[in-house]
């Protein structure tokens, strides 16, 4: 047999289903009842206790819009009823304004709501002449219902909190998830465009040096096999964080690349004919991982950049060791960016450019890339260090 709690719960789960109006209007005609009830109970109905109960009943079709309004007609309609005779017993319409303006209201109105209450049941009871015992037990009944106006404001504030902190923490999770795919993006970018184009220049120029130099075929078709697979270990790396938890148990789940890597860089480079050369200035000391991993890539695009587009001799790259500041600088000795780029990067300023400027302001840094002093490009970066 069913518990009488648990048709409760179903009656108030089924009530919270309807529209607000029809609950109004429910509301509304029981309380309108209860005084044409009560009249007729104590022998005092009369042709205008209907008209009375309408006035003080009709109201609260719109407490939730207007709580602090309807709950001043409703005590004034209250009082009269009560002063005429018309009404003897507890003041339901008036109880549900109470509750509706002590849930709606602003503290100020609430506080007047409370003064002007006092004075109407004071007035409602002393005036007819009636038991000022009843004023303590009316009284009570309008404290509990304030109370419970007041705890379902406060359980409203409550959901409310929760439910703008769950769209807080969806942003940040979509916001996260989106930073986290433009890493990917930018890190695929630069592992990509470097190993591809070394790559295909080495390839390009294989031929060539199978006729005239097999030995130095052969140090391209290394070159070629080396970085190609350190662009496939990067990519596994790069994509492993897509995985879950047991399809990366077995991966490789390495760090990326960092400052001690770029000897090895810039070498292939020199495999494709350029003279490239790595100098440091200052004290290296260990940076953190991000900052690392930032270098590596702001010195792996522009090397790729030089390869691809420069047609330059030499690249420089030097790294100077400050107390707070790494500084890169990649210069090249080639035309320069041209003036009319015919693709986005051509000139530094396409998407090669965009990633490097977003790393380097994500690591709290600085860069600047233009034509160098006497002829070529130039890319110089300034990490923090703290």
């Amino acid at each position: 047999m069913a518990r009488p709690s648990g048709y409760g719960e179903r009656l108030a789960a089924w009530g919270r289903g309807l529209p607000p109006v029809y609950v109004d209007a429910a509301i509304a005609i029981l309380c309108a009842l209860y005084v044409m009830f009560d009249a007729g109970v104590e022998q005092r109905f009369a042709w205008w206790v209907p008209l009375g109960a309408a006035a003080n009943s009709l109201p609260l079709m719109w407490r939730r819009q207007y709580p602090f309004a309807v709950a001043g007609i409703t005590g004034i309609t209250t009082t009269v009823l009560s002063m005429a005779g018309g009404l003897n017993d507890v003041p339901a319409a008036q109880l549900v304004a109470t509750y509706t303006f002590a849930a709606l209201s602003p503290p100020v109105k609430r506080l007047i709501g409370v003064a002007a209450t006092a004075v109407g049941i004071s007035v409602s009871i002393l005036l007819p002449d009636d038991e000022a015992l009843n004023l303590g037990v009316i009284g009570i009944f309008f404290a509990g219902a304030y109370a419970l106006g007041v705890s379902a404001r406060a359980r409203g504030d409550r959901i409310t909190l929760l439910e703008e902190r769950a769209l807080r923490l969806t942003k940040e999770q979509e916001t996260a998830a989106t930073r986290e795919r433009e890493r990917i993006a930018r890190e695929m970018h630069d592992i990509l465009a470097h190993s591809m184009t070394l790559v295909v220049v080495q390839a390009e120029a294989g031929p060539v040096a199978v006729r005239h130099d097999p030995d130095r075929a052969e140090q391209m078709f290394d070159t070629i096999s080396v970085t190609a697979r350190e662009a496939l270990a990067q990519l596994r790396r790069v994509l492993g964080v897509l995985r879950t938890e047991s399809d990366a148990a077995g991966g490789d789940r390495s760090p990326l690349p960092g400052l001690d890597a770029l000897p090895d860089l810039v070498r292939r480079v020199e495999g494709t004919g350029l003279t490239a050369t790595l100098t440091e200035d200052g004290d290296p000391r260990p940076v953190p991982a991000d900052v690392a991993a930032t270098a590596y890539r702001i010195v792996q695009e522009s090397l790729t950049n030089t390869v691809k587009h420069a047609a330059a001799g030499r690249v420089d790259v030097r790294l100077s060791w400050t107390d707070d500041h790494l500084s890169i600088e990649v210069a090249d000795d080639g035309a320069g960016p041209p003036s009319a780029p015919p693709t986005p990067s051509a000139n530094g300023s396409g998407h090669g450019l965009i990633g490097m400027r977003e790393r380097v302001l994500a690591a709290g840094g600085t860069l600047d890339a233009g034509p160098g002093p006497g002829r070529g490009f130039r890319v110089v970066a300034s990490l923090r260090l703290d």
